[in-house]
C-alpha cells in the first residue's frame, strides 16, 4: 500500500508543479519593417522600399497574445537617465549601455545632467583594439563588440567627454554607421599581417586617420559650461567618477566561484580576467541589491530569443524552453557549452517591479528592435530571463557589496 501510494504521488507531482506555470506556445511571425528599416537605414542612404517589403519570410517567436505582462513604464520604480538614443548601425551597445549607466551615476553622485560622448569611448576602444591586433601579430579579431567593463579600461586611459565636445557623427550625418569603416580598417590590419609589416606607429597613425575620416577626430581639450577641461579632468572633476569603483560578475559552473576570471566571450577581446564569478543566486542578489541601494548597472547577454518580443517589448522564457521552476544552474551552463546563449547585448538596468513573487527588470536599450513598441527604446524582461540567459555585470562597488564582502577579505 504505501509502495502504491509513493508510485502515485511521483505521477502526479510533476503534473501538479507543471500545471503552476501557465502553458506557452509559439508562432511564426512575418518580418516586418520596423525602427531599422525606416529610420537607421533610411538615415545612412536613400532607402526607397523597407527590407522585407513582399518577404515570405517568418521568425518562430513566443505568442504573447493575450498575456498578462507587466509591460508598462509606470508599474517600475525607475531611476534617473537620460533619454533612450539609437546606436544606429553598429554593434556598440556595450558603449551605450555603460555610457547611460554612467550618466546615471554622476546624477546620483553630483545631481548633475550630463550626457556622455558614447563615441569618444567607441573611438579609443578601435584604437586599443588596433594595437592588441599588432602586439598579437594579427590573433585578435576586429570587430565592433566589446564589453561594459572596457569603459573601465578606457576611462583610466582617455578620460570621458560629453556629448557636445564629441558626437561621432560628421557634418550632416544623423545615424550612426561603422559597417564601411571597420572593413576599411580590417582590409588594412589584415595586409599589414600578411606583408608582416609590424611598424606600431605607423599602423597606428594609419587606423587613427581612418576613424577620424568616419568619426571626425576626438578633442584633447574643450569647454563645458564655460570651463576648460581635458577628457581626464572632465572625467574627475565635474563628473567625479572613479572608474575603478566599478566592479564586473558573470555566474559560469566552468569557473571556480567567488574567484575572479575572465569571461570567456568574442566581445572579450582583451581577454579581461576581473570578472568576479559568483553563484547564480549571488548573481541575481548583486542585480537586486544594487537597484534597492540606489544604483542602477549594466547587464550584457543573449537577446536572440523567441522569448524576447520586439512589440510587447518584453524577455520571458517561455515554457517550451524551459520551465520556470527548472531555471537553476545547471539550465544556465547547459547553454553556455551548446553556444545557445551568447553575448549579443548590453542594456542598461534602470527599474524593478514584483509580479507574483517575482522580479521584473526595465532595461534602456539602444538597439532598434527597442523602438518598435509602444516606449521607445526600453524592455520590461522577467527574472526568469536574467538568471538564464544575462551573462555579466558592471555595478557600483556598494550595489555589489553582500557578495564582495564573502569574497574581498
Amino acid at each position: 500500500m504505501r509502495n502504491n501510494f509513493f508510485a502515485v504521488y511521483f505521477l502526479i507531482f510533476p503534473a501538479i508543479v507543471m500545471a503552476q506555470q501557465p502553458h506557452d506556445t509559439g508562432t511564426f511571425i512575418e518580418y516586418k519593417a520596423g525602427y531599422y528599416q525606416n529610420y537607421i537605414l533610411k538615415g545612412i542612404e536613400d532607402f526607397e522600399n523597407p527590407h522585407y517589403a513582399g518577404d515570405p519570410r517568418k521568425y518562430f517567436s513566443v505568442d504573447l497574445n493575450g498575456k498578462e505582462l507587466p509591460n508598462k513604464l509606470e508599474k517600475y520604480t525607475t531611476f534617473w537617465r537620460q533619454p533612450p538614443i539609437s546606436q544606429g548601425n553598429t554593434g556598440t551597445c556595450w558603449s551605450f549601455g555603460t555610457a547611460s549607466m554612467l550618466e546615471s551615476e554622476i546624477w546620483r553622485i553630483t545631481g548633475k545632467s550630463v550626457k556622455l560622448s558614447e563615441m569618444y569611448t567607441v573611438y579609443w576602444e578601435y584604437v586599443e583594439r588596433a594595437d592588441d591586433f599588432i602586439k598579437t601579430r594579427g590573433e585578435t579579431y576586429y570587430a565592433e563588440g566589446s564589453e561594459s567593463n572596457a569603459w573601465v579600461r578606457l576611462m583610466n586611459n582617455h578620460g570621458i567627454v560629453p556629448y557636445t565636445a564629441y558626437s561621432g557623427l560628421l557634418p550632416g550625418q544623423k545615424v550612426y554607421d561603422h559597417e564601411k569603416m571597420v572593413e576599411e580598417i580590417n582590409t588594412y590590419l589584415q595586409s599589414v599581417k600578411k606583408k608582416g609589416d609590424w611598424n606600431e606607429p605607423t599602423i597606428l597613425s594609419t587606423v587613427k586617420s581612418i576613424l577620424n575620416a568616419y568619426m571626425g577626430e576626438p578633442p584633447q581639450e574643450f569647454e563645458y559650461d564655460g570651463v576648460k577641461y581635458t577628457p581626464q579632468s572632465f572625467l574627475s572633476d565635474y563628473c567625479k567618477l572613479i572608474p575603478n569603483d566599478y566592479f564586473s560578475f558573470m555566474s559560469t559552473m566552468s569557473q571556480t566561484y567567488n574567484q575572479m576570471g575572465e569571461l570567456v566571450e568574442a566581445d572579450n577581446w582583451f581577454h579581461g580576467k576581473n570578472y568576479y564569478n559568483v553563484s547564480l543566486d549571488d548573481f541575481l542578489l548583486v542585480i537586486v541589491n544594487s537597484i534597492k541601494a540606489g544604483y542602477s548597472l549594466c547587464i550584457c547577454g543573449d537577446v536572440s530569443e523567441p522569448g524576447f518580443d520586439r512589440y510587447t517589448q518584453c524577455g520571458i522564457i517561455p515554457t517550451f524552453d524551459i520551465p520556470s521552476q527548472y531555471i537553476d544552474e545547471n539550465a544556465r551552463q547547459m547553454r553556455f557549452e551548446n553556444s545557445t546563449t551568447t553575448d549579443d547585448h548590453c542594456m542598461h538596468l534602470i527599474g524593478y517591479t514584483q509580479v507574483d513573487g517575482k522580479y521584473w527588470f526595465l532595461l534602456k536599450d539602444s538597439s532598434s528592435g527597442a523602438f518598435d513598441g509602444k516606449y521607445k527604446g526600453y524592455r520590461f524582461v522577467s527574472e526568469d530571463y536574467v538568471k538564464l540567459k544575462m551573462m555579466n555585470l558592471l555595478v557600483y562597488k556598494e550595489g555589489g557589496r553582500p557578495v564582495l564582502d564573502k569574497i574581498i577579505k
